[in-house]
């Protein structure tokens, strides 16, 4: 039986970096093979984990619905060789990604793929994360379900913390089969306000804790190199993943 962690947030509070850690976590402590999937139209979760994307099941569907299909080949057949090619192998965890959707807006029959070709996948993995897009839409498709746990990130922004409180109620109200919910407060460079805390207690969001802005992430990230690759001595990695032995030790 497969364990699925799935991440959401507002756009700019790191979630796809600390997707990137979750996946170093998971793999030190070798809980593998596991399942990345980077279930955001504006891909970058294989930048984080320094791996090249060729396929995606955004181009394979494109590929079927502009009858690219080889003469002779059924077009079930066809995508199943597309999907499997979009797999990218990695060290401990392999990667898919939804890629872009079809048509202007449209993220529909993308959303579905991914849904129908992570149903066949899960069962060969013991863990799957998947990095989803920032905000709610995932979550009102209802591309996010049925998650063991869904950790939504924020920055310590009113704004940002009250979109991860709507988030959860969001999931919540669609009953959606998310069987744990937190909230982490990402870059953070000072103690933690009274009123932060007393907002996300009211809202009865689990909080797991907060990680220290840290100036080593955004070196890596202005100069290209993939954040997977922090060394495990860093402060925010070490943060990071204190909150993960307390989510981890909760099961």
């Amino acid at each position: 039986m497969s364990f699925s962690i799935s991440l959401a947030g507002k756009g700019g509070t790191g979630k796809t970096t600390i997707a990137g850690m979750l996946i170093k976590y998971l793999i030190l402590n070798g809980k593998t093979p596991v399942l990345a999937v980077d279930a955001d139209s504006s891909a970058n979760l294989n930048e984080v984990l320094d791996v090249k994307v060729t396929e995606t099941l955004g181009s394979a569907r494109e590929e079927m619905r502009k009858g690219k299909v080889p003469e002779g080949m059924t077009k079930d057949v066809f995508m199943s060789m597309k999907l499997q090619q979009a797999v990218i192998d990695g060290e401990g965890y392999d990667l898919v990604v939804m890629g872009l959707p079809e048509g202007k807006g449209c993220y529909c029959a993308a959303n579905s793929l991914l849904t129908g070709f992570l149903d066949r996948l899960i069962d060969n993995y013991p863990y799957i994360v998947i990095d989803n897009e920032a905000g709610m839409e995932h979550i009102s498709r209802l591309t996010t379900s049925n998650v063991d746990i869904l950790l939504i990130v924020a920055d310590t922004s009113r704004r940002s913390i009250q979109a991860a409180i709507n988030i959860n109620k969001l999931a919540e109200q669609l009953k959606i089969g998310v069987v744990k919910s937190y909230i982490i407060i990402n870059q953070v460079k000072e103690d933690l306000s009274e009123k932060i805390i007393g907002l996300i207690k009211k809202s009865g969001l689990e909080f797991a804790g907060a990680i220290p802005d840290d100036d080593s992430i955004y070196e890596y990230d202005f100069n290209g190199k993939p954040t997977f690759n922090l060394p495990i001595n860093n402060d925010a990695l070490k943060a990071t993943f204190k909150i993960f032995d307390k989510i981890f030790n909760k099961r």
